[in-house]
């Protein structure tokens, strides 16, 4: 099939994805829309809840696998929106609607990449699409339940709005939930122990907290207090305080190493994660994928947003059509020449890596 066609059914398939609501663990419908998109271009494919995968018609155990992903699952739309978030609205190249941009756009140009390739042979790389559930909340029936399932993954392209320059790299994420804990009183009364005023404290380590190892393409870990908890009645002092802490983790460090600094030294009663399986990822600017888009004048850069990339052991690229700030605010978008574009770039891209 020609690009332009491929392109042209592409947003149509975007725009049906944008009018049937696909938050996540509720994406049963757009999983069929894309289900009937590999039945009229005659692809096998699998369906795993509401995960939907393929690889290509020649594919060749003994050879390498690419994986082709982004996800089909989207946030629930803020209040500040002015359009319906739910119809697919054209205006002045733009498409408007809710997941246009995070993650729309990414997938149906990948989809339509792969099946540009289905039928290629003699390809150096078999191709693996899958088109996943449940990343926005990273629950547990996404990418990462697919990957005992799929053949196993050399290198991936994970589908993220990246204005289709190449992130490399991409931070991990810790989020902790941890006590200060004091004397519980009355209000009248002197209390020496008020979890509350030691927070100045804490907060104040936490503000001054810098890892000592620093990335060239993520730079230092990020570390934030986001959340503050405490005390229902107004005349007595709470035992305790509860924060949740947000911390992006560069490539220089496992969570794991940064859950036993915190641990170790907080100023907190406890700190717990509540999981330290969304790591860090890269790709070396020396591998093909990335060597390729060089080649095609794209620009590499660490990306600081968490991806389903977080979930794979392999190397992998996060690149796509769209901008990163346009997710999840109001009246979301993508140009439509950003589509074309993003074909056009993953194809060739391919062209030179696995052809």
């Amino acid at each position: 099939m020609a690009l332009q066609d491929l392109t042209n059914d592409a947003i149509a398939l975007l725009k049906q994805l944008i009018e049937t609501t696909s938050f996540s663990s509720e994406e049963d419908a757009t999983a069929s829309h894309i289900e009937a998109w590999f039945n009229r271009n005659k692809i096998d494919y699998k369906r795993n809840q509401n995960n939907v995968w393929a690889v290509n018609k020649y594919f060749d155990d003994s050879k390498p696998n690419m994986l082709l992903n982004s996800h089909h699952d989207t946030v629930k739309p803020n209040s500040a929106y002015t359009k319906d978030p739910f119809k697919a609205i054209v205006e002045n190249g733009k498409l408007y609607g809710l997941g246009s941009n995070d993650a729309g756009g990414c997938l149906v140009s990948l989809i339509a990449t792969f099946t540009y390739f289905y039928n290629h042979k003699d390809l150096k790389y078999n191709l693996i699409m899958v088109a996943s559930a449940e990343e926005e909340s990273s629950g547990p029936n996404g990418l990462n339940s697919m990957l005992k399932i799929i053949p196993n993954i050399d290198v991936a392209i994970v589908g993220e709005p990246t204005l289709m320059n190449l992130a490399v790299a991409e931070k991990g994420l810790v989020v902790f939930d941890a006590k200060v804990k004091g004397t519980a009183s009355h209000a009248a009364h002197p209390n020496d122990d008020n979890p509350i005023y030691k927070l100045t404290e804490t907060l104040q380590w936490f503000k001054d907290l810098k890892f000592e190892k620093s990335s060239e393409t993520l730079g230092d870990v990020k570390l934030t207090v986001t959340q503050i908890n405490a005390g229902k009645q107004h005349n007595v002092v709470p035992a305790e305080v509860d924060l949740v802490i947000d911390v992006r983790v560069n490539d220089k460090y496992t969570n794991k190493e940064i859950a036993d600094f915190l641990q170790k030294n907080a100023p907190c009663s406890s700190i717990t994660p509540r999981s330290l399986n969304l790591n860090s990822s890269s790709i070396p600017v020396e591998h093909p994928l990335v060597q390729a888009g060089i080649g095609l004048g794209r620009t590499t850069y660490g990306s600081p947003t968490l991806s389903d990339q977080a979930w794979l052991s392999c190397k992998s690229l996060k690149l796509g059509p769209g901008d990163s700030p346009r997710s999840h605010s109001a009246d979301e978008y993508i140009h439509l020449h950003e589509i074309e574009e993003g074909i056009k770039i993953y194809v060739e891209l391919l062209n030179r890596v696995i052809v």
